[in-house]
């Protein structure tokens, strides 16, 4: 049986383990990245470590999320970030030269390699064939400082595609469509592999718009192989010398997957599996109504997709568009990593030229960097965009990060982004769909959402086909190179007032007493337990960040006009008495981006257990990292028993760390028990045992 292309690369970069699924494995880590929200903690915690020099082929830290800069945060923050990443031998990506999937995409992924980021949309890279992994900040400073990065060795979800797009069909209608069938649950420590003939027709870009969004999978990445593509797409940039083709083997097997999912709640789920996947079987319901559903790989026709989009509050809530025509749109929004590369934009540019922006529409475009701004400067489509209506953004994250650009109430905005969480636009009770930008700019020129389709038999607007440029601008003059060492050693760290130490974690006690401080439902999201928006510049300063966690069901007053503890002062009081914090949730507990502030900040308030039904995967390891006890339900139900304010106990905690796969967890409050899981590798459980991994490394263990 032939190697699929994972786990060629995998092989190549083992370090530790055996690469079985399921068992943690160890790998070498080629290259790293970070951003100003998540990077500062990480270069904060490298010098921790006492790490004088990077040690990977390439860092690259990156400000791209807090460019607004309202009061000094934010620019103390990217001070201390160019002045660290020099000093210790890491590339420096200024503000304005881009976002940070995009410019490395641009500019540094290779074929065959491996990429940790502190950015949940790291896997962006696997659309040049390399694996790319979202982590949190300190399993990256660990990376940079020469550490291998432990993961499972992962389940391949093979995704063959066959066909070719039809004119006004992306790349994003592509893994929305496999959204629809995955979901965002269930899919912890997969890989998803593309493969198939319809591969060969997709550009570079458009598989990177498939890997990054297939983070809203849960997925740990997902890769395609290097072809003539992708020699194309490195020979325009000028990096044509890193080009190496790979490919799974021709004989290589996918599968079987196995989902557990309820017969009558996702039964549009399960029908959509049997419609896509091969060797579908689903077993007869159990008692409680749970079914095993398994499959042995997606199949997806090209020539047969449609425009789609996807409605908040979920990326996996996902719809044909043709289904949604007609309903007022007031706002688009067009750019983020997912969509904002020269061929997206110059299409969008094209379909604008010589039109103008329906009247009830505002339309922003955030251009992905500075390569495709100064590109379409340079080439006029610019101007179209401008002449058309259109508001150009800063080439950064932006609104897709709740950094302005919030629609009105009750409207419909559309964009091109990769995550509709409510809330993340920063309007409460938001109305998103994340679309393509064919859908995006037909909905900014009618006023309403269109079938882009529609544009060519309504308005007479021909589909323009956009090719990849000869030759790209090459100007890496934002991109500043790291010095020699003699000339590093000289640098001074710039370290304003609100760059503060971040905490470590502590070893649990033995028998580990603790009060629920919150109980929250299904697919809490790293949004919903850190905000982001306005609230990014305090991520240097834990202590101040740390009020806000859980800000999103904090009520301001009660009936009678005194103002409500929120989730820190709850915590906080816990703290004080010497009585431990424990967060209980449902399905898919901390999804979303790789915010480690979610776990690093609920640790600073005393937060020392989380009990959900389920953890998704960088969140548990992110809780690990900082000395946060990850457990499961043995038994679902037993969520049903608990309420917020019952107190706990965890008998054993230390025993329960170092073997054991359950542990009894009693409710004082209720006079009852339940068992939970106690999911964690070997390695994690070490790191739990000494109290968080940032102490963990120190020790040098």
């Amino acid at each position: 049986m032939g190697k699929t292309l994972v786990y060629k690369i995998l092989e190549d970069h083992l370090v530790e383990g055996q690469l079985t699924p399921g068992n943690e494995i160890g790998i070498r880590i080629d290259q790293t990245l970070t951003q100003d929200a998540t990077g500062t903690t990480a270069f904060l915690l490298l010098e921790a470590m006492e790490i004088p020099q990077v040690a990977t082929e390439a860092s690259v830290s990156y400000v791209d999320h807090n460019m607004s800069q309202f009061g000094p945060e934010n620019h103390n923050d990217h001070l201390y970030l160019q002045s660290v990443s020099r000093k210790v031998g890491a590339y420096h990506s200024r503000p304005g030269n881009g976002i940070c999937h995009q410019v490395h995409f641009e500019r540094f992924a290779r074929p065959g390699a491996t990429l940790l980021g502190s950015d949940s949309h790291t896997p962006t890279g696997g659309g040049m064939g390399m694996i790319s992994i979202g982590a949190g900040g300190l399993d990256v400073a660990v990376a940079m400082g020469g550490g291998a990065f432990y993961t499972q060795a992962p389940r391949v979800i093979g995704v063959e595609l066959k066909g070719q797009l039809k004119p006004w069909v992306t790349g994003k209608d592509i893994i929305l469509r496999l959204l629809s069938i995955l979901t965002t649950k269930g899919n912890v420590a997969c890989m998803v592999e593309y493969f198939g003939a319809g591969v060969a027709s997709l550009a570079a870009p458009t598989r990177a718009t498939c890997t990054n969004m297939g983070a809203e999978l849960g997925v740990t990445t997902s890769v395609f192989p290097s072809d003539e593509q992708t020699r194309a797409f490195l020979e325009a940039q000028g990096r044509g010398d890193v080009y190496v083709p790979i490919a799974a083997d021709a004989d290589a097997v996918y599968g079987p997957i196995t989902k557990h999912l309820h017969a009558e709640q996702n039964a549009a789920t399960i029908e959509n599996i049997r419609k896509f996947c091969s060797d579908v079987q689903v077993s007869q319901p159990d008692t409680t109504g749970m079914v095993d559903v398994t499959f042995g790989h997606v199949v997806i026709d090209l020539s047969e997709l449609e425009p789609m989009g996807t409605l908040s509050p979920s990326p996996d809530n996902v719809r044909t568009i043709a289904d949604e025509v007609g309903k007022p749109v007031r706002q688009v929004v067009i750019g983020s990593c997912t969509n904002s590369s020269f061929q997206d934009l110059m299409l969008v540019a094209a379909v604008l030229k010589g039109r103008r922006v329906h009247p009830d529409v505002e339309l922003g475009i955030a251009p992905g960097s500075k390569q495709v701004l100064t590109m379409m400067g340079e080439n006029g489509a610019l101007a179209d965009i401008i002449a058309a209506g259109g508001r150009i953004l800063e080439s950064g994250c932006g609104p897709c990060i709740g950094q302005g650009f919030s629609p009105a109430e009750n409207t419909i905005s559309l964009r091109t982004f990769n995550r509709n969480f409510a809330g993340r636009t920063g309007t409460k009770g938001d109305t998103v769909y994340l679309v393509s930008p064919e859908t995006a700019v037909a909905a900014a020129l009618t006023g309403e959402i269109t079938d882009p389709r529609d544009l060519t038999t309504k308005l007479g607007i021909e589909y323009p086909t956009i090719p990849l440029p000869e030759k790209f601008l090459i100007d890496d003059g934002m991109l500043q190179a790291p010095p020699d060492e003699s000339e590093a050693a000289g640098i001074e760290v710039v370290r304003g007032s609100t760059i503060v130490k971040p905490p470590a974690g502590e070893v649990l006690p033995d028998e580990l007493s603790a009060k629920v401080v919150i109980k929250v439902e299904d697919k809490i999201t790293t949004d919903h337990i850190m905000p982001a928006g306005s609230l990014l510049k305090y991520r240097s300063n834990v202590p101040e960040y740390a009020k806000y966690v859980f800000d999103c069901f904090t009520e301001d007053e009660d009936e009678e006009g005194n103002r409500k503890p929120s989730f820190a002062d709850r915590a906080l009081a816990c703290k004080a008495a010497g009585v431990g914090g424990v967060i209980v949730a449902g399905e898919s507990y901390g999804q979303g981006s790789s915010r480690e502030h979610a776990a690093l900040c609920p640790m600073y308030l005393g937060i020392r257990a989380v009990i959900a039904k389920s953890i998704e995967r960088i969140h548990q390891a992110n809780l690990v990292n900082f000395a946060i006890l990850p457990l499961a339900f043995c038994n679902p139900s037993d969520y049903d028993t608990i309420d917020a304010e019952d107190e706990l106990k965890i008998s054993g905690t230390g025993e329960a760390i170092a073997s054991a796969d359950t542990v009894t967890v009693e409710n004082v409050t209720k006079k009852t028990s339940f068992e939970c899981k106690v999911m964690l590798a070997p390695r994690q459980r070490k790191i739990l045992a000494n109290g968080g991994l940032l102490n963990h490394t120190r020790k040098g263990v």
